[in-house]
């Protein structure tokens, strides 16, 4: 597995030849699952049924039994992601903001992964 590396504002990293890309590790799966719960449903225009229904299966719900299972489902179908070993969320409904930290078990180790959406 190969994934271009972002840096500390979620860009590409470029210029700096192979150490732009992440390889076969945790971290490369980590950043694979950080990515596909940021794009939302029908965002790519390759793929309009590709990303995370956050329109129709998140916002407006603010109920884990809503949200939690089309989250823990999409970190599932993220290729190199074998399981969830670890997994909390928590909604703020002030700031409106939905954390997610997970631990996922990967075909290269375990890997962290917390979102803010």
């Amino acid at each position: 597995m190969r994934y271009r590396r972002l840096d500390e504002a979620r860009d590409y990293a470029f210029g700096h030849g192979g150490a732009d890309y992440l390889t076969d590790s945790p971290e490369c799966v980590a950043q694979a699952v950080g990515t596909r719960l940021r794009l939302l449903a029908g965002e790519w225009f390759l793929d309009l049924q590709e990303g995370t229904p956050y329109a129709p299966a998140v916002l407006g719900r603010h109920t884990k039994e809503s949200y939690d299972p089309v989250i823990r489902a999409r970190i599932l179908e993220t290729e190199g992601v074998t399981g969830i070993a670890e997994y909390e969320s928590e909604y703020d409904g002030e700031t409106r903001r939905l954390v997610v930290s997970v631990t996922i078990d990967t075909v290269y180790g375990t890997a962290t992964v917390q979102e803010v959406m």
